[in-house]
Protein backbone atom coordinates (compact mmCIF):
# COMPACT_ATOMS: atom_id res chain seq x y z
CA UNK A 1 0.00 0.00 0.00
CA UNK A 2 1.30 3.43 -0.92
CA UNK A 3 2.04 5.54 2.17
CA UNK A 4 3.84 8.45 0.50
CA UNK A 5 2.04 10.88 -1.78
CA UNK A 6 4.69 11.55 -4.43
CA UNK A 7 2.41 13.80 -6.50
CA UNK A 8 4.10 17.10 -5.81
CA UNK A 9 7.59 18.34 -5.07
CA UNK A 10 10.04 16.02 -3.33
CA UNK A 11 13.20 18.06 -2.72
CA UNK A 12 16.60 16.45 -2.25
CA UNK A 13 18.13 18.76 0.38
CA UNK A 14 21.82 19.50 0.62
CA UNK A 15 23.71 18.48 3.74
CA UNK A 16 25.13 21.38 5.73
CA UNK A 17 28.51 21.29 7.42
CA UNK A 18 30.16 23.38 10.11
CA UNK A 19 33.43 25.19 9.46
CA UNK A 20 35.29 22.36 11.22
CA UNK A 21 33.84 19.79 8.80
CA UNK A 22 31.27 18.23 11.13
CA UNK A 23 27.67 17.81 9.99
CA UNK A 24 25.60 20.81 11.08
CA UNK A 25 22.56 18.96 12.36
CA UNK A 26 20.87 22.14 13.65
CA UNK A 27 21.30 23.82 10.28
CA UNK A 28 19.91 20.80 8.51
CA UNK A 29 16.88 20.80 10.82
CA UNK A 30 16.20 24.46 9.94
CA UNK A 31 16.38 23.72 6.23
CA UNK A 32 14.05 20.73 6.67
CA UNK A 33 11.50 22.84 8.54
CA UNK A 34 11.54 25.54 5.87
CA UNK A 35 11.03 23.07 3.02
CA UNK A 36 8.28 21.28 4.95
CA UNK A 37 6.45 24.58 5.52
CA UNK A 38 5.78 24.99 1.78
CA UNK A 39 2.42 23.54 0.66
CA UNK A 40 2.95 20.97 -2.05
CA UNK A 41 6.22 19.59 -0.70
CA UNK A 42 5.45 15.91 -0.15
CA UNK A 43 8.65 14.34 1.17
CA UNK A 44 12.31 15.11 1.81
CA UNK A 45 14.85 12.90 0.07
CA UNK A 46 18.18 12.85 1.88
CA UNK A 47 21.50 11.02 1.59
CA UNK A 48 21.58 11.25 -2.19
CA UNK A 49 23.89 13.01 -4.61
CA UNK A 50 22.74 16.54 -3.79
CA UNK A 51 23.00 15.71 -0.11
CA UNK A 52 26.53 14.30 -0.32
CA UNK A 53 25.09 11.14 1.22
CA UNK A 54 27.94 8.80 0.38
CA UNK A 55 30.40 11.27 1.90
CA UNK A 56 28.84 10.86 5.35
CA UNK A 57 29.83 8.20 7.84
CA UNK A 58 27.45 5.41 8.78
CA UNK A 59 26.59 7.12 12.09
CA UNK A 60 26.16 10.53 10.45
CA UNK A 61 23.70 9.10 7.96
CA UNK A 62 21.52 7.54 10.65
CA UNK A 63 21.63 10.66 12.81
CA UNK A 64 20.63 12.85 9.86
CA UNK A 65 17.57 10.65 9.33
CA UNK A 66 16.64 11.09 13.01
CA UNK A 67 17.11 14.86 12.76
CA UNK A 68 14.84 15.10 9.73
CA UNK A 69 12.27 12.82 11.33
CA UNK A 70 12.15 15.00 14.43
CA UNK A 71 12.14 18.28 12.48
CA UNK A 72 9.19 17.66 10.16
CA UNK A 73 6.08 15.50 9.82
CA UNK A 74 6.90 14.81 6.17
CA UNK A 75 8.12 11.38 5.10
CA UNK A 76 11.90 11.09 5.13
CA UNK A 77 13.29 9.21 2.15
CA UNK A 78 16.84 7.90 2.46
CA UNK A 79 19.30 7.00 -0.25
CA UNK A 80 20.28 3.31 -0.21
CA UNK A 81 23.72 3.10 -1.74
CA UNK A 82 25.46 0.05 -0.27
CA UNK A 83 27.38 -2.14 -2.69
CA UNK A 84 25.96 -5.63 -2.78
CA UNK A 85 22.40 -6.83 -2.26
CA UNK A 86 22.91 -8.10 1.31
CA UNK A 87 24.67 -4.88 2.29
CA UNK A 88 21.80 -2.82 0.85
CA UNK A 89 19.25 -4.99 2.68
CA UNK A 90 20.95 -4.39 6.04
CA UNK A 91 21.38 -0.69 5.28
CA UNK A 92 17.67 -0.37 4.51
CA UNK A 93 16.69 -2.05 7.79
CA UNK A 94 18.89 0.33 9.78
CA UNK A 95 17.52 3.38 8.00
CA UNK A 96 13.95 2.20 8.52
CA UNK A 97 14.65 1.78 12.23
CA UNK A 98 16.16 5.28 12.33
CA UNK A 99 12.89 6.74 11.04
CA UNK A 100 13.01 6.71 7.25
CA UNK A 101 9.76 5.99 5.42
CA UNK A 102 11.08 5.61 1.88
CA UNK A 103 14.16 4.46 0.00
CA UNK A 104 15.78 5.92 -3.10
CA UNK A 105 17.51 2.76 -4.27
CA UNK A 106 20.79 3.40 -6.07
CA UNK A 107 22.34 0.85 -8.42
CA UNK A 108 25.50 -0.94 -7.42
CA UNK A 109 28.49 1.24 -8.15
CA UNK A 110 30.15 -1.55 -10.12
CA UNK A 111 27.29 -1.54 -12.61
CA UNK A 112 28.28 1.96 -13.70
CA UNK A 113 31.45 0.52 -15.19
CA UNK A 114 30.61 -3.06 -16.04
CA UNK A 115 26.83 -3.20 -16.42
CA UNK A 116 24.54 -5.62 -14.59
CA UNK A 117 23.44 -9.20 -14.98
CA UNK A 118 19.80 -9.73 -15.81
CA UNK A 119 17.75 -10.21 -12.67
CA UNK A 120 20.24 -8.58 -10.30
CA UNK A 121 18.50 -5.17 -10.10
CA UNK A 122 15.08 -6.63 -9.28
CA UNK A 123 16.61 -8.79 -6.54
CA UNK A 124 18.20 -5.65 -5.06
CA UNK A 125 14.80 -3.96 -4.87
CA UNK A 126 13.15 -7.05 -3.36
CA UNK A 127 15.81 -7.10 -0.65
CA UNK A 128 15.44 -3.40 0.19
CA UNK A 129 11.62 -3.55 0.16
CA UNK A 130 11.69 -6.21 2.89
CA UNK A 131 12.77 -3.48 5.30
CA UNK A 132 9.36 -1.80 5.13
CA UNK A 133 10.70 1.20 3.23
CA UNK A 134 8.63 2.39 0.29
CA UNK A 135 10.97 2.19 -2.71
CA UNK A 136 11.69 4.46 -5.65
CA UNK A 137 12.89 2.93 -8.90
CA UNK A 138 15.93 5.07 -9.74
CA UNK A 139 16.72 5.27 -13.45
CA UNK A 140 20.27 6.47 -14.12
CA UNK A 141 21.34 8.39 -17.24
CA UNK A 142 21.52 6.43 -20.48
CA UNK A 143 25.22 7.25 -20.82
CA UNK A 144 25.97 4.97 -17.85
CA UNK A 145 25.89 1.17 -17.81
CA UNK A 146 23.76 1.26 -14.67
CA UNK A 147 20.60 2.47 -16.39
CA UNK A 148 17.86 -0.14 -16.69
CA UNK A 149 16.28 -1.33 -19.94
CA UNK A 150 12.50 -1.29 -20.10
CA UNK A 151 12.07 -4.97 -19.17
CA UNK A 152 14.16 -4.44 -16.03
CA UNK A 153 12.18 -1.34 -15.10
CA UNK A 154 8.94 -3.27 -15.48
CA UNK A 155 10.27 -6.08 -13.28
CA UNK A 156 11.29 -3.61 -10.57
CA UNK A 157 7.98 -1.73 -10.77
CA UNK A 158 6.17 -5.02 -10.11
CA UNK A 159 7.96 -5.52 -6.78
CA UNK A 160 5.57 -4.91 -3.84
CA UNK A 161 6.67 -1.72 -2.12
CA UNK A 162 7.96 0.01 -5.26
CA UNK A 163 5.56 2.92 -5.66
CA UNK A 164 7.43 5.52 -7.72
CA UNK A 165 10.19 6.04 -10.24
CA UNK A 166 12.76 8.81 -10.30
CA UNK A 167 13.67 8.94 -13.97
CA UNK A 168 16.89 10.64 -14.98
CA UNK A 169 17.53 8.80 -18.25
CA UNK A 170 18.40 12.07 -20.03
CA UNK A 171 17.58 10.50 -23.38
CA UNK A 172 14.28 11.82 -24.64
CA UNK A 173 13.82 9.08 -27.21
CA UNK A 174 13.87 6.54 -24.39
CA UNK A 175 11.74 8.77 -22.14
CA UNK A 176 9.02 8.98 -24.82
CA UNK A 177 9.08 5.19 -25.28
CA UNK A 178 9.54 3.98 -21.71
CA UNK A 179 7.46 6.35 -19.56
CA UNK A 180 4.20 5.55 -21.42
CA UNK A 181 4.99 1.84 -21.14
CA UNK A 182 5.50 2.13 -17.37
CA UNK A 183 2.30 4.16 -17.00
CA UNK A 184 0.33 1.63 -19.02
CA UNK A 185 1.60 -1.36 -17.07
CA UNK A 186 1.48 0.30 -13.63
CA UNK A 187 -1.06 3.16 -13.57
CA UNK A 188 -0.43 3.78 -9.86
CA UNK A 189 3.34 4.10 -10.21
CA UNK A 190 4.22 7.75 -9.57
CA UNK A 191 6.42 9.19 -12.32
CA UNK A 192 8.97 11.75 -11.14
CA UNK A 193 11.55 13.61 -13.19
CA UNK A 194 15.01 14.44 -11.91
CA UNK A 195 16.20 16.31 -15.01
CA UNK A 196 17.25 19.38 -13.01
CA UNK A 197 19.22 20.92 -15.86
CA UNK A 198 16.37 20.73 -18.40
CA UNK A 199 13.01 20.04 -16.81
CA UNK A 200 10.72 21.43 -19.51
CA UNK A 201 10.71 18.39 -21.87
CA UNK A 202 9.67 16.07 -19.03
CA UNK A 203 7.27 18.35 -17.14
CA UNK A 204 4.14 17.24 -19.03
CA UNK A 205 4.45 13.52 -18.25
CA UNK A 206 5.09 13.50 -14.51
CA UNK A 207 3.17 13.20 -11.27
CA UNK A 208 5.91 14.90 -9.26
CA UNK A 209 9.50 16.05 -9.15
CA UNK A 210 12.40 14.63 -7.17
CA UNK A 211 15.10 17.21 -7.66
CA UNK A 212 17.97 18.91 -5.89
CA UNK A 213 16.54 22.01 -7.57
CA UNK A 214 13.78 21.78 -4.96
CA UNK A 215 16.21 23.14 -2.34
CA UNK A 216 16.53 26.57 -3.84
CA UNK A 217 13.27 27.25 -5.72
CA UNK A 218 10.46 25.11 -4.29
CA UNK A 219 7.82 27.82 -4.63
CA UNK A 220 8.31 28.36 -8.36
CA UNK A 221 8.87 24.67 -9.08
CA UNK A 222 5.44 23.87 -7.63
CA UNK A 223 3.81 26.42 -9.94
CA UNK A 224 5.86 25.08 -12.84
CA UNK A 225 4.76 21.52 -12.03
CA UNK A 226 1.10 22.59 -11.85
CA UNK A 227 1.39 24.14 -15.32
CA UNK A 228 2.85 20.89 -16.66
CA UNK A 229 0.10 18.79 -15.12
CA UNK A 230 -2.47 21.14 -16.68
CA UNK A 231 -0.72 20.64 -20.06
CA UNK A 232 -0.37 24.43 -20.24
CA UNK A 233 2.77 24.75 -22.36
CA UNK A 234 2.66 28.54 -22.50
CA UNK A 235 2.63 28.87 -18.71
CA UNK A 236 5.21 26.12 -18.23
CA UNK A 237 7.45 27.86 -20.75
CA UNK A 238 7.06 31.08 -18.77
CA UNK A 239 8.40 29.38 -15.63
CA UNK A 240 11.17 27.76 -17.65
CA UNK A 241 12.29 31.16 -18.91
CA UNK A 242 11.96 32.78 -15.49
CA UNK A 243 14.11 30.10 -13.87
CA UNK A 244 16.63 29.84 -16.71
CA UNK A 245 19.18 32.19 -15.10
CA UNK A 246 19.41 30.06 -11.96
CA UNK A 247 19.22 26.82 -13.96
CA UNK A 248 22.25 27.94 -15.92
CA UNK A 249 24.14 29.22 -12.89
CA UNK A 250 23.64 26.02 -10.88
CA UNK A 251 23.24 23.15 -13.36
CA UNK A 252 24.84 24.26 -16.62
CA UNK A 253 28.32 24.08 -15.14
CA UNK A 254 31.35 21.98 -16.03
CA UNK A 255 30.14 19.00 -13.99
CA UNK A 256 26.76 18.07 -12.57
CA UNK A 257 28.53 17.46 -9.27
CA UNK A 258 29.26 21.18 -9.15
CA UNK A 259 25.53 21.66 -8.92
CA UNK A 260 25.59 20.32 -5.35
CA UNK A 261 28.05 23.06 -4.42
CA UNK A 262 26.21 25.72 -6.41
CA UNK A 263 22.94 24.81 -4.64
CA UNK A 264 24.49 25.92 -1.37
CA UNK A 265 25.46 29.28 -2.88
CA UNK A 266 21.85 29.74 -4.01
CA UNK A 267 20.53 28.82 -0.57
CA UNK A 268 22.90 31.32 1.04
CA UNK A 269 21.78 33.98 -1.43
CA UNK A 270 18.20 33.34 -0.28
CA UNK A 271 19.19 33.71 3.37
CA UNK A 272 18.55 30.09 4.27
CA UNK A 273 22.08 29.00 5.21
CA UNK A 274 25.16 30.88 6.36
CA UNK A 275 28.00 28.99 4.65
CA UNK A 276 28.73 26.87 1.59
CA UNK A 277 30.95 24.24 3.20
CA UNK A 278 31.23 20.94 1.35
CA UNK A 279 32.94 17.64 2.02
CA UNK A 280 35.59 16.05 -0.21
CA UNK A 281 35.66 15.03 -2.99
CA UNK A 282 33.51 18.10 -3.74
CA UNK A 283 35.52 21.27 -4.19
CA UNK A 284 34.63 24.93 -3.67
CA UNK A 285 33.57 26.78 -6.81
CA UNK A 286 35.95 29.17 -8.52
CA UNK A 287 36.27 32.91 -8.13
CA UNK A 288 33.19 34.81 -9.17
CA UNK A 289 30.76 31.91 -8.76
CA UNK A 290 29.06 33.32 -5.67
CA UNK A 291 28.42 36.67 -7.32
CA UNK A 292 27.17 34.92 -10.46
CA UNK A 293 24.73 32.75 -8.50
CA UNK A 294 23.49 35.66 -6.40
CA UNK A 295 22.73 37.58 -9.59
CA UNK A 296 20.91 34.55 -11.02
CA UNK A 297 18.80 34.16 -7.86
CA UNK A 298 17.73 37.78 -8.20
CA UNK A 299 17.10 37.52 -11.95
CA UNK A 300 14.88 34.46 -11.42
CA UNK A 301 12.74 36.33 -8.91
CA UNK A 302 13.67 34.16 -5.94
CA UNK A 303 13.17 36.17 -2.78
CA UNK A 304 15.37 36.37 0.28
CA UNK A 305 13.77 34.56 3.23
CA UNK A 306 13.94 36.94 6.17
CA UNK A 307 15.06 35.66 9.58
CA UNK A 308 15.42 32.07 8.29
CA UNK A 309 18.61 31.49 10.28
CA UNK A 310 16.96 32.63 13.49
CA UNK A 311 14.16 30.08 13.18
Amino acid sequence: MMAIDWKGLNPAPVTLFKDNGDVDFDGNARLAKWLASIPGVKSLVILGHAGEGTFLTHDEQLELIRVYKDATPLPVVAGITGEGTKVAELEAKEKFEAGATGALVYPNHGWLRFGYQKGAPVDRYKAVAQSGLECILFQYPAVTKANYDLDTQLQIAAVPGVTATKNGVRDMKRWYDEIPALKNAFPNLAIMSCHDEWLLPTMFDVDGLLVGYGNMAPELLLEYLAAGKAQDYTLARKYHEQLLPITRAVYHRGSHMEGSVALKHALRARGLIDNVNVREPLKPLGDGADEEIRAAVKASGLTVIENALAA
